[in-house]
């Protein structure tokens, strides 16, 4: 044996990835720290560490080249800083730079908090849209690039800008990638075979991590970007896909076909008329679970959209069939509000309802354990109580998820453990963007219903400005007096720091002392005892209680019909879709509802996310909204579902790719269900090293 040859053999792709950052050239061991601090321990970790933007100095301007109207990238001097209260929480932060003999002005709207990165002297880089105010020219919200004393910019380039830590700037953090690129950029291996880099027209690998880092053009950043993005967005896909196939193909689920008779007495329990939504929502349903393989399926609609009479058709097929089902709900006033219209819709049937909770005592928990595991308990109701392992069910044929999103990707395949493999339906009360559903829940297939039941009042929402305070609350009283109920929304539990951000226990006291006197008042947030939430809500389901003064505590689910008033605080600290759903708790019944929005809004965004929900009552529409407001937020948080994020896909920027991406992994599952083909072996393993775990993919030969 060879012993020279073999020590002289070449690494692998993935060893000489594997070099420590302190190892590379000009990093070191204390450069080294600070990196890791941003997650870059290896070679390979930077190589793919992306831009987060660029600057395109192709054209470096002087400020007496300056048009109106145009873009422009110009370096100059900070001589003056200022930044000022506009009123109602505004603010207006503008630096006066100076290059050479010629000044101009640059200015941000509600973003104070970039005052303490500027510094008279200091040398800085500005790109944006040039306005011209008479003597003076003015950028307004330019992106900038803070200089050392040594550092010129070069013209002529497109320049990367990358997130930075303390104790790196962007000079040293791209002197650094540059080098990495130079040395690592042609090591790693191409995933795609080349008929499917020519197929999806991608430009190979080597390729575009250079010009993703290096580009000289903008043509070549655009190739690089969408090869890159293109391929995130597919591996998610392929994930997704195959886990859908592993399921359909590895699983069994009980067939459980709506029959003409058992169709017919599962409609004669509903007091009222589907929605042709819902009657879609339900053949789609019915066709999955007459099948032998579970049912995977996500139900989202809009407020009050009637998604738990569809649910309740899906239990009631189960239990026809002499099986059992379950409802999960996230927290324990929503599972026991389900609980109880449960019980009220099904009084006349002989179906045997139960609910499991954290707060049953231990015999009453015992004797409810007995009875499902006995098969005397046909629909078991609960929170997050039913994934414990004690919880046994002998004839599990459907498991329905209240409000998905809030339950992650372990928490819904310890469900599919509790027992056989059953049917399995997710259902969320906030509309999703389809370009998130497409990613987010693409091994499902969706429902939607659109549709509200015929009759529903309207709400009217209104942006009550400070001075007209007083009106609103005669405007509230008014109503209360008449016989209606109401609630009062404040965003915390406690005071802040801010003085101008209510307290739900501040205002209750200031409510039952002043504008609200003469009419009972009660509290309800997430830190009291749930014997004691519960009771204050079962008073105020009752009547016993006029006003309820909460915090988003009642955002999903709390159905009161005589509810219709709502006065909201601080408006700006809750997002589009929890305003939404909190507008949905009123005008449940017969009478029209009404909000008033108290808000202070401290950005353009903000100011545009409050006319929106004024404005727009559609949930749908407010979503999509949303979503180019803000991105997709947390519905892809790590923290919400297991899924780890997107590097350098932009659902936003980029959401003509997604269908894109997702038809091309359905074609290529198509052929290899479990990307077997030895010509997909590097693109398989992206897939697991990603998502293997989180998916359950890792244990596949």
């Amino acid at each position: 044996m060879d012993i020279e040859r073999l020590e002289e053999s070449p690494k692998s792709a993935a060893e000489q990835l594997a070099v420590e950052t302190q190892l590379l050239p000009g990093v070191g061991p204390q450069r080294a720290m600070l990196l890791e601090r941003l997650g870059l321990r290896t070679a390979g970790d930077l190589l793919f560490f992306f831009p987060r933007d660029y600057q395109d100095l192709s054209e470096l301007k002087r400020v007496d080249q300056f048009v109106e109207g145009g873009n422009a990238s110009v370096c100059g001097v900070i001589e003056e800083i200022d930044l000022r209260n506009t009123g109602a929480g505004r603010t207006l932060l503008a630096i006066l730079v100076r290059q050479n003999l010629n000044h101009f002005r640059a200015i941000w709207f509600d973003q104070a908090f970039l005052r303490e990165k500027f510094s008279v002297g200091q040398r800085v880089l500005l790109s944006g849209r040039t306005k011209n105010r008479g003597l003076r020219w003015e950028m307004f919200h330019p992106r900038f690039q803070l200089l050392s004393s040594d550092e010129e910019p070069a013209s002529g380039q497109i320049v990367p800008v990358y997130p930075l830590t303390d104790g790196i700037n962007q000079g040293l953090m791209r002197r650094i990638l540059r080098q990495v690129v130079e040395q690592y950029a042609a090591v790693p291996d191409e995933a795609f075979p080349p008929e499917l880099l020519e197929k999806f027209g991608l430009c190979p690998i080597q390729t575009a991590i250079r010009q993703i880092h290096l580009p000289s053009s903008l043509a070549e950043l655009d190739a690089a970007r969408y090869r890159l993005v293109f391929q995130e967005l597919l591996v998610l896909q392929l994930a997704l896909g195959w886990r859908r196939n592993r399921v359909t193909r590895a699983s069994r689920a009980p067939s459980l076909p709506a029959t003409a008779k058992i169709d017919s007495r599962i409609m004669r329990l509903f007091p009222f008329e589907l929605t042709d939504d819902q009657r879609q929502a339900i053949r789609e349903i019915a066709d999955d679970m007459q099948r032998e393989v579970p049912m995977n399926r996500l139900l989202h609609g809009d407020v009050g959209a009637g998604k738990t009479a569809v649910a309740q058709y899906a239990m009631l097929l189960a239990v026809a069939h002499r099986y059992q089902a379950v409802l999960m709900a996230p927290t324990e006033i929503l599972a026991r509000q389900h609980a109880r219209n449960l019980t009220k819709s099904l009084k006349q049937s002989q179906v045997r309802i139960g609910l499991l909770t954290g707060s049953l005592s231990a015999s009453q928990r015992d004797g409810l354990l007995e009875d499902i595991a006995e098969h005397r308990i046909d629909l078991v109701v609960g929170t997050h109580a039913v994934l414990q392992p004690e919880v046994r069910f002998p004839q599990l044929g459907l498991v329905v998820i209240d409000e998905q999103h809030r339950f992650g990707v372990r928490q819904r395949a310890a469900l599919r453990r509790a027992g056989i493999d059953p049917h399995y339906l997710v259902m969320t009360a906030t509309p999703i963007p389809r370009t998130v559903t497409m990613t987010l829940f693409g091994d499902l297939d969706v429902s939607t219903i659109k549709q509200l039941p015929p009759g529903r009042p309207p709400v009217h929402t209104y942006l009550v400005p400070q001075t007209q305070r007083t009106r609103w609350w005669e405007f509230f009283r008014k109503k209360l007096r008449e016989g209606r109920q109401g609630y009062v929304i404040t965003p915390l539990v406690d005071e802040g720091k801010s003085e101008s951000i209510a307290s739900v226990e501040r205002s209750f006291e200031q409510l039952v002392n002043e504008e609200l006197e003469a009419f009972r008042v009660d509290i309800v947030h997430g830190r009291q005892k749930s014997a004691e939430r519960d009771a204050a809500m079962e008073k105020f389901r009752e009547g016993q209680t006029q006003v309820l003064v909460a915090t988003s505590v009642v955002e999903v689910g709390v159905d009161v019909p005589n509810a219709t008033m709502m006065t909201i605080e601080n408006g700006e600290r809750f997002g589009l879709a929890q305003l939404h759903q909190l507008r949905g708790r009123i005008s449940r019944g017969l009478h029209a509802g009404y909000v008033g929005l108290f808000a202070s809004p401290a950005s353009e965004e903000s100011q545009k996310r409050l006319d929106a929900f004024c404005s727009v009552s559609d949930g749908f529409e407010l979503a999509e909204i949303d979503f180019q407001l803000r991105g997709p937020g947390d519905l892809f948080s790590g923290q919400q579902h297991g899924m780890p994020p997107l590097r350098i896909a932009d659902l936003q920027r980029d959401g003509e790719i997604v269908p894109r991406a997702r038809a091309a992994a359905q074609s290529i599952l198509q052929d290899a269900p479990e990307l077997e083909d030895p010509s997909l072996a590097r693109l398989r393993r992206l897939v697991l090293a990603r998502y293997g775990r989180v998916l359950e993919l890792s244990d596949v030969g």
